[in-house]
């Protein structure tokens, strides 16, 4: 029997033999092992075919003690921009945009000159342009990530209720030291590239951004719960969105009430975990964009992450995850400040998790100031991996 904070859904087929049912009762407990590990609030939703599993856990305001259900709405940080993406590739579609043209062919007052043709489309898509993030300028007090000594939250809170241009962002990442040669075989994440995409967009639909990302994929593929919001308050049922910036602020604060206008294109949607799921089940089952622009979303290169901390396998717009045991998964994760959201689908169209909780870097540093491990992190893991896997069977042929 389902707790009073599950729910049976329907959902778009997949393709193949009906796989074995999902593990209600171990995605609850690795659901409920997040929340005991000091998550307040976790909701997710796991798909296989007609098979579909909602829970949440703990809460949604740590005040009032007010659960987190599932179907919050949440602010789904950098997922954005695989919605991005695709109405660039919708744009491509229809021949307005060529992936492989200098962007300076269109923005040529933002990106002049040298830089402007020698980066493309494809290069901002891909996050191999070397435009570096605006984000440590934008945030004065973070430009010494990753030592958190040389680190405080003071811009969060300077920056609460900040309109950004988009122009303006892209300024402070175009004047940062590059992070790579154009084209390079590694490249650098960075939202620089996402708002050039952003404004890529309102110079072909002659839309804003946000108009042609809703018009062009959100609209179509019937996502009602996911918008861009137009100012700092998230409409609608959502939980309160925690901030621990590494133990430097104790106790965690509240940043639901924030101008996303730092992130726009590259992180500013709020979603739930149910539009995420049926989202990249259209999104990889060719719903969205055509089959060939599809199988260049899925053309990957190594990215570093923001952090440096690791190295994605990133297409446009899309990671590349291998799951061991489960195959090959694509989709996206993202952050903003209290807030932090998964999405993951099989290459087949199957199995899918998204997740997402409202803490976000939990992890204290340790005595050298780089952050420790937390049970966060291996009960996240753990409730991925049971999500994830295959019973019954060894991995499908993928």
């Amino acid at each position: 029997m389902e707790s009073e904070h599950e729910t049976a859904a329907s959902v778009l087929p997949a393709p193949g033999a009906a796989p074995a049912p999902l593990p209600r009762a171990a995605l609850r407990a690795a659901l409920d092992a997040v929340h005991r590990a000091g998550m307040p609030g976790v909701q997710a939703e796991v798909r296989d075919g007609a098979d579909v599993w909602r829970g949440a856990s703990g809460v949604a305001d740590l005040e009032t003690g007010r659960p987190v259900t599932p179907g919050l709405r949440q602010r789904v940080g950098s997922v954005t921009k695989t919605f991005t993406a695709a109405a660039v590739l919708a744009r491509v579609d229809r021949g307005q945009v060529r992936l492989d043209a200098p962007i300076g062919d269109y923005l040529p007052a933002l990106v002049p000159g040298a830089r402007g043709r020698s980066v493309t489309v494809r290069m901002l898509l891909n996050h191999t342009s070397g435009f570096s993030d605006y984000l440590p300028y934008a945030f004065p007090s973070l430009k010494g990530f990753p030592s958190l000594a040389d680190v405080s939250p003071e811009s969060l809170d300077a920056n609460r209720f900040r309109r950004f241009g988009a122009a303006e962002l892209i300024g402070m990442g175009l004047a940062a030291p590059p992070g790579n040669a154009p084209g390079g075989p590694v490249g650098t994440y960075s939202n620089t590239n996402y708002l050039l995409l952003g404004e890529l967009l309102a110079e072909v639909t002659g839309l804003s951004a946000e108009q042609a990302v809703t018009r062009d994929v959100i609209a179509p593929a019937g996502l009602a719960d996911t918008f861009f919001p137009s100012g700092p308050h998230v409409e609608g049922p959502h939980a309160r969105m925690y901030e621990a910036l590494y133990g430097l602020i104790d106790p965690p604060r509240d940043y639901s009430v924030y101008d996303n206008s730092w992130v726009s294109t590259g992180a500013g949607l709020v979603s739930t975990v149910a539009d995420l799921n049926r989202f990249f089940a259209l999104l990889l089952g060719g719903g969205v964009v055509g089959r060939a622009s599809l199988d260049e979303m899925r053309r990957t290169v190594p990215v570093r992450s923001l952090d440096g901390g690791k190295t994605l396998d990133y297409g446009l717009g899309l990671h590349r995850v291998e799951v061991p045991g489960s195959g090959l998964f694509w989709g996206h994760d993202g952050t903003v400040w209290g807030a932090g959201t998964t999405s993951l689908t099989r290459a087949d169209g199957g199995r899918q998790l998204s997740v997402a909780f409202n803490l976000m870097r939990w992890n204290t540093p340790d005595a050298s100031g780089k952050p420790r491990p937390h049970p966060i992190d291996h009960a996240l893991a753990a409730l991925q991996e049971r999500a994830l896997r295959i019973d019954g069977a060894g991995p499908r042929d993928l």
